[in-house]
């Protein structure tokens, strides 16, 4: 019997994409915790991987990270990430002795904005304007409640 996908459907990943981006998103963040890159962009700055996202053949990986606190060289986020980027094939390297795949994925980081947008998130919610309408919108509910 002969299965029927959707070609032009929207899908998300694989189980196998997720689990394999787990397993190489824990063992990245042990490798930089334990070792102390050579990149100068990188002295001294602590490095948050918030998710690895795997292409469906597993042998590419696009790492989301947000770099904690400025480095000794005083990098901002965009030097910090192009300094893991010039590492990368050293984090391959010992991401290949870590874990248990067929391959060991090419690594590309990318800033994660999502810290960003959250921090814009809460200060558009704190607005006083924004909490005058909330708290309407809340009266109204709340009136509909009592009835």
């Amino acid at each position: 019997m002969k299965r029927h996908q959707n070609k032009g459907a929207l899908t998300g990943p694989s189980q196998r994409q997720l689990r394999a981006g787990e397993l190489i998103r824990h063992a990245l963040v042990d490798i930089l915790r334990e070792e102390e890159l050579q990149d100068e962009a990188l002295q001294g700055v602590s490095v948050t991987v918030t998710e690895v996202r795997m292409s469906p053949d597993l042998k590419h990986a696009i790492c989301f990270v947000e770099p904690l606190g400025a480095g000794v060289s005083g990098a901002p986020t965009a030097e910090v990430i192009k300094g893991l980027n010039r590492v990368s094939k050293f984090l391959r390297g010992r991401l290949g002795r870590s874990i248990d795949m067929k391959f060991t994925p090419a690594l590309k980081f990318i800033h994660d904005e999502s810290f960003d947008n959250a921090g814009e998130m809460e200060r558009l919610f704190s607005d006083p304007r924004v909490q005058q309408d909330i708290r309407r919108l809340s009266d109204v509910l709340g009136d509909e409640d009592e009835d």
